[in-house]
């Protein structure tokens, strides 16, 4: 079945023309006043894409103000300068730009697209939202209302309820552990000096990365460069979140809630992204819950028993911690079977590992779907400005393959058996799961 799912995966890359990865030139600019970007020239297209980020996310809001950063990212562009909530969101309209931040737990991200004739708007408007925003108050009140109008109906979805149990259990007593959204209290204690200091905070040169596609010149990137960040802070207030192990242990937690099917969320202890053993996982956990229909976890609990639609996993690597995830959604009455085969399959592959015809498989896989990540200049954008927090180096996506098929059968085995322990698996169901009950 992996074999015939291969050759269609290849047969699909030769029909359809995705940009070479290897043909993707990424140029470091430095303006002359010292600000750094990357950036991918493509005059195809009138069109200009931009990310930015700035390290540290939601991960530093203040203890009972949780939340402070996702109501940032939420009011930014309701206002900024000279230029009410209204007008600002009808200048957006107007010139076709699209705008819009959003707050991760160790980054806080912006995203910019406009044509080449409006750049120059555009540009002045991302500015003055992230170096002279408004946050009048009945914009940032409205906004308030929504955030916390949704936090009350998020606390009843039950995948948002598992996965926020789930971090509450692996992160005790650091901030990865506390919701990102904040609750309704804590949204509703922020105040407008608690915004505006959060940019004053983080809003810094030294903090900030830029990614840039589309119709624009090293030249006039330069100019840009110095015309929307120069105002901004040269320093970022310094900050720390320790590292942290995930408290991996072997322990079920049921959260009650009458639905008809159990709703299973799990993790154990991971590698962060700069383990010297990442894509050596990066290959293992496709095999395991990564690769879709082709997975082991999919091929066991769905295909051959139909106990879910989808189970899987992923390799969740933070900043200051990094963890292995996965999930199924069951009928109350086969949860317990279907976790039985979850936790089966975990020991399977550390005990046994990949076999080769698995392990060239995947890297056919992943090594050849790779070109479909650049389908669009915001793609693109997106996947330059992780590979700066990374810090994965100018040339990553022309050696990223390369790095894959380095990966061997012994690498990926000894990872599996070091880093894969069903003792350490923590196991939330939100449902009424018939005979699974929480252990201590």
């Amino acid at each position: 079945m992996l074999n015939n799912f291969v050759a269609l995966m290849s047969v699909a890359l030769f029909l359809f023309t995705t940009p070479d990865a290897k043909a993707i030139e990424i140029k470091e600019i430095i303006s002359s006043k010292g600000i750094k970007a990357w950036l991918v020239e493509d005059h195809t297209n009138p069109i200009i894409t931009v990310s930015l980020a700035f390290r540290g996310g939601s991960a530093l809001d203040p203890v009972g103000k949780e939340g402070l950063a996702n109501l940032v990212s939420s009011t930014l562009d309701e206002g900024a300068g000279d230029i009410k909530s209204q007008e600002f969101q009808q200048k957006l309209e107007d010139f076709a730009i699209s705008l819009s931040f959003d707050s991760r737990l160790d980054s806080f991200l912006i995203s910019l697209r406009t044509l080449k004739k409006n750049q120059a708007i555009a540009f002045d408007l991302m500015r003055l939202a992230i170096s002279k925003p408004r946050f009048d108050s009945e914009p940032v009140e409205r906004i308030r209302s929504q955030i916390i109008a949704n936090i009350r109906h998020q606390s009843e979805n039950p995948r948002r309820i598992a996965q926020r149990t789930l971090f509450t259990k692996l992160f005790p007593g650091h901030p990865y552990g506390r919701p990102s959204n904040g609750t309704e209290e804590s949204v509703q204690i922020i105040k407008i000096a608690d915004l505006r200091f959060f940019v004053e905070q983080r809003f810094a040169r030294n903090n900030l990365v830029v990614s840039v596609v589309g119709d624009i010149t090293e030249a006039g990137l330069k100019q840009q460069l110095n015309q929307t960040f120069d105002a901004l802070p040269e320093k970022a207030s310094p900050w720390d979140v320790q590292e942290i192990t995930p408290d991996g242990k072997k322990q079920t937690i049921v959260v009650d809630k009458e639905i008809p099917q159990s709703i299973i969320t799990f993790a154990q202890p991971g590698i962060k992204r700069d383990h010297p053993d990442f894509f050596s996982a990066y290959v293992m956990n496709y095999v395991l819950g990564g690769g879709g229909f082709e997975s082991r976890l999919q091929e066991e609990v769905r295909e051959k028993r139909g106990l879910a639609y989808s189970a899987y996993s992923y390799l969740a690597p933070l900043d200051h911690a990094g963890i292995i995830i996965g999930g199924a959604g069951t009928a109350n009455a086969r949860t317990g079977e279907t976790i039985k085969i979850l936790r089966d399959e975990w020991a399977k592959m550390n005990r046994s590992g990949l076999t080769k015809g698995e392990l060239k498989d995947a890297k056919t896989y992943l090594t050849g779907s790779y070109p479909l990540r650049f389908s669009s200049s915001g793609r693109i954008a997106r996947m330059i400005t992780a590979i700066q927090l990374e810090k994965l180096g100018l040339s990553y996506i022309k050696k990223r393959n390369s790095y894959i098929e380095a990966v061997t059968l012994d690498d990926v085995n000894r990872v599996a058996a070091k880093l894969l322990d069903p003792a350490k698996i923590t196991m939330v169901v939100v449902g009424q799961p018939k005979g699974v009950t929480s252990t201590p």
